[in-house]
């Protein structure tokens, strides 16, 4: 439940997509009980702390945690609680000694669904006082927020600092002497390092779990996390306990190794629990089938076919039973018989019917594609149409939602934002069918997007955009307007010139927009302090500042 102090923690709504209101149920469980107490403590901070906190918190884990929750159907028990019975996972719980629990496993084979479980189990562990404190991260590698290792250590320290108001001194520390410096450039992961290490051997900190899924979709900076890690998770002082999960990985195999303070459970090695797992999921959905719902025997078949196919893989099964979901019952088998029984060739199936489809179909799934690919992080409808060059074709969002639902399960929409179904599906875009969906290469998907984003944005930008009634207003006292102007070019103003960068030939296309009288310039000269005001609304003025370094650079070049 959000306190006081987190519901001034105004941030811009289309650029935190990550960010969910959180449910209130009339009986609240122990562990909310503990949490409420926590952040009425919480709210009690001073005015310093909580500029400290807000400067600090790039997304709620928390909220990150429930969307994705929700977005994969909710928690089915039966898929995770196994894992509480093994030999690894009580060894882990039950050996001081064993300080870190690495959960390996394939794409689709549900780690994130399984620490999401170990969380909530987690939390119920942590409700009662002196048992320590949990704190969590679930990398993405589809979202800039979310997919390197300073946005991983901030929302293990936000976190934290939530749940035990105390520690929030550490940071203060630092904070005070450094201001909003402290987080910028290079050496952002080095000073939360040292705030982290200090907080963990706070003696008021009985201890602390801390829990980071998928590893490997931290793009930015993942060795020295991994590093952290095993320096924490061997240091006895810090009184604390990893869980981290990841694909198979070399890499991360050789960081984190196996020794007397890590366990190592691969999902392949146990796949007969596994399939337990997925035995209780196919149930569950065969059950849901609206189409087969009294057919018992047509049932059974499904059942029987799905234990065949899957593998032990959860997002496979997702994928069939998206595809059966509006399918007739004497169509069933006929779907299920289609279906290939591998991860990759099912995408290749998917990318197969677009191909397929009439008239402008196939070009506007390869638009919404690209873009939702190169993008930053999950963009709203708004951006993504006009991103893509289709908002003339998709004046509202019914049709967009048409041509997302044609791009063959890779997309989902859930709150008017876009997300991938799952890394793996980026992945095989950017690997198995780059050629199809960037025909004329990524490079010119960026240029485009510069464009579109230069245009939106010289339209829409002006002076005192929100029409202030004087100027010097702190940001904290200015009233979002509603509709927000600056809504629609929110990702532009704050990603432009990092897709201009990725743009490496033609050279002279690029000198020629930095030219006089160029693209760029003539943006500059027209609207540079319209495009700083709206950084300034949207309060990301630090980025602006570190883009135009990237510019910079780019241009002396």
């Amino acid at each position: 439940m959000p306190n006081r102090l987190e519901a001034k923690l105004d941030l811009a709504k289309l650029d935190n997509a990550t960010t969910l209101s959180d449910l209130q149920t009339s009986d609240p469980e122990p562990q909310d009980i503990h949490l409420m107490q926590q952040e009425q403590s919480l709210a009690q901070t001073s005015e310093k702390d909580q500029q400290c906190l807000q400067y600090l918190r790039l997304t709620d884990p928390r909220h990150d945690k429930a969307r994705i929750e929700q977005a994969k159907g909710g928690l089915l028990d039966d898929a995770y609680k196994w894992i509480l019975n093994h030999s690894d996972f009580l060894n882990w719980q039950n050996d001081q000694q064993s300080r870190l629990l690495w959960i390996k496993g394939g794409p689709g084979k549900g780690k994130t669904m399984l620490l999401i479980g170990l969380i909530n189990e987690l939390e119920r562990l942590t409700a009662t006082p002196n048992s320590g404190t949990l704190s969590f991260f679930l990398c993405q590698g589809t979202d800039t927020h979310l997919n390197n290792a300073t946005s991983v250590l901030r929302g293990l320290v936000y976190l934290l600092i939530v749940q035990q108001d105390c520690l929030i001194s550490h940071l203060r520390t630092e904070y005070d002497r450094a201001g909003q410096r402290l987080l910028e450039g290079e050496n952002a992961f080095h000073a939360l390092s040292t705030i982290f290490h200090a907080m963990l051997n706070d003696p008021r900190l009985t201890g602390a779990y801390l829990v980071v899924d998928a590893l490997d979709e931290c793009e930015a900076g993942l060795a020295l996390l991994l590093n952290l890690i095993t320096q924490t998770a061997s240091d006895a002082s810090a009184r604390v306990k990893w869980i981290v999960s990841s694909r198979n990985i070399p890499d991360i195999e050789r960081h984190l190794g196996v020794n007397g303070d890590s366990v190592k459970l691969s999902l392949e090695m146990n796949a007969q629990l596994v399939s337990r797992a997925v035995e209780a999921y196919i149930e569950f959905k065969v059950s849901k089938l609206a189409a087969i719902q009294h057919d018992k025997p047509l049932q059974e078949q499904v059942r029987n076919i799905m234990r065949q196919k899957a593998d032990g893989t959860f997002l496979w099964l997702a994928l069939v039973f998206k595809e059966l979901q509006n399918v007739e019952s004497y169509d069933v088998l006929a779907v299920l018989d289609e279906m290939p029984p591998e991860l990759t060739s099912l995408y290749d199936r998917m990318m197969s019917h677009i191909a397929r489809l009439k008239r402008k179909d196939p070009e506007f799934c390869r638009l919404v594609l690209s873009t939702a690919t190169l993008a930053y992080r999950p963009l709203h409808w708004l951006e993504l149409r006009m991103l893509a060059g289709i908002q003339a074709h998709c004046p509202d969002f019914a049709r967009l939602e048409r041509i997302i639902n044609l791009c063959g399960s890779f997309l989902m929409s859930r709150d008017g934002f876009v997300y991938f179904v799952h890394q793996s599906a980026k992945d095989y875009i950017v690997t198995n069918a780059s050629s199809t969906i960037f025909s004329d290469g990524p490079e010119l998907a960026h240029s485009n997007i510069v464009s579109r984003s230069l245009n939106v944005l010289s339209d829409t930008l002006q002076r005192n955009i929100y029409n202030l009634s004087h100027s010097g207003v702190p940001i904290d006292d200015i009233k979002e307007p509603t509709p927000n102007p600056i809504a629609i070019v929110q990702y532009s103003s704050i990603y432009w010139i990092d897709h201009f960068c990725e743009v490496t030939y033609p050279s002279i296309e690029r000198q020629t927009a930095l030219s006089d009288n160029g693209a760029i310039f003539l943006f500059f000269k027209q609207h540079l302090l319209h495009w700083i005001e709206s950084l300034s609304l949207l309060r990301r003025l630090i980025d602006g500042l570190l883009s135009i370094r990237k510019l910079l650079r780019v241009a002396l070049v």
